[in-house]
């Protein structure tokens, strides 16, 4: 797996390979001597201790064994799989869209405030299913991973969205204008994408503010992230999704969303970004 950037999914990692020198001394064993005994490399052991490399649930389960400590083994396993669901690679789950679309849906149904900032696209609380199922072939062509179940990921994504008819929960989303004017897909998957924003912005529980291009801002252009509540952030790489649970991770996140916010029009203003992009669709 491609090391993260994400300081959360190392310091996990940092534990679980401190946990794994500890087992071995308690057991009285060197590195040599383990590697002799599992038959492994002592370079594997060596990688394991200092948690250059992920043990897997043989590693572990070996790993207890040999030093007598079989009781350590659940609690390592399901720290271990925590750690490695902090950095999901998407080839892990290109090939099924749906089982993409599930990931995380605890989080959805257990959180209250969604703040989304968005770069590239609109987020999916205001996507209409053309635009879903446009990003989900491009994602399948970029990927080169041919995906079967395109339309039930689409359901799937579309169910998600019926959280928000709950007065209890809340959406802040934030786009740059450029979200509006690029032409990702077609004009007129565009156009009903457009319409729908016009739409939507109008829910009581959700508020769509928009980064004119050009204009004087707080904070520059970031990545597309999503804030779960105060407790989880959701980040989309071109080869990964990471979610950050570090408190101070999650802080920086919220002050750059605020920022952000700060930069953004709300309102009749957002609506006429909104008018004005459709019209040059028209054009």
């Amino acid at each position: 797996m491609a090391t993260s950037p994400s300081s959360s999914v190392q310091d996990a990692r940092k534990a679980i390979a401190a946990r794994l020198r500890e087992i071995l001394r308690d057991a009285g064993l060197t590195n040599r001597a383990f590697a002799r005994q599992s038959g492994w490399e002592e370079s594997k052991v060596s990688r394991l201790v200092t948690g250059r490399t992920p043990p897997s649930d043989t590693d572990i389960r070996t790993w207890c064994q040999i030093c007598e400590s079989p009781e350590e083994i659940p609690n390592l396993i399901a720290a271990s799989r925590n750690a490695e669901n902090t950095y999901i690679e998407w080839r892990r789950v290109q090939r099924s869209q749906k089982r993409m679309q599930e990931l995380g849906k605890a989080l959805f149904e257990n959180s209250n405030l969604y703040r989304f900032y968005s770069s590239n696209l609109v987020p999916w609380p205001l996507q209409v299913p053309s635009y879903m199922r446009a990003i989900m072939t491009r994602f399948s062509e970029f990927h080169e991973a041919p995906v079967p179940d395109i339309e039930e990921a689409v359901k799937t994504r579309l169910a998600r969205r019926r959280l928000l008819d709950s007065p209890s929960r809340r959406c802040v989303l934030i786009i740059e204008e450029s979200v509006l004017r690029d032409r990702p897909f077609s004009d007129v998957i565009m156009r009903e994408q457009l319409s729908h924003l016009l739409i939507g912005m109008h829910q009581p529980n959700i508020s769509l503010g928009i980064i004119p291009s050009g204009a004087s801002r707080v904070q520059k252009v970031t990545e597309s992230f999503l804030i779960y509540d105060d407790s989880t952030v959701v980040i989309e790489l071109v080869s990964a999704m990471v979610n950050l649970t570090q408190p101070r991770e999650i802080g920086l996140y919220m002050k750059c969303f605020e920022d952000l916010k700060k930069d953004a029009v709300f309102g009749h203003p957002a609506r006429a970004l909104i008018d004005s992009a459709f019209e040059a669709l028209l054009d």
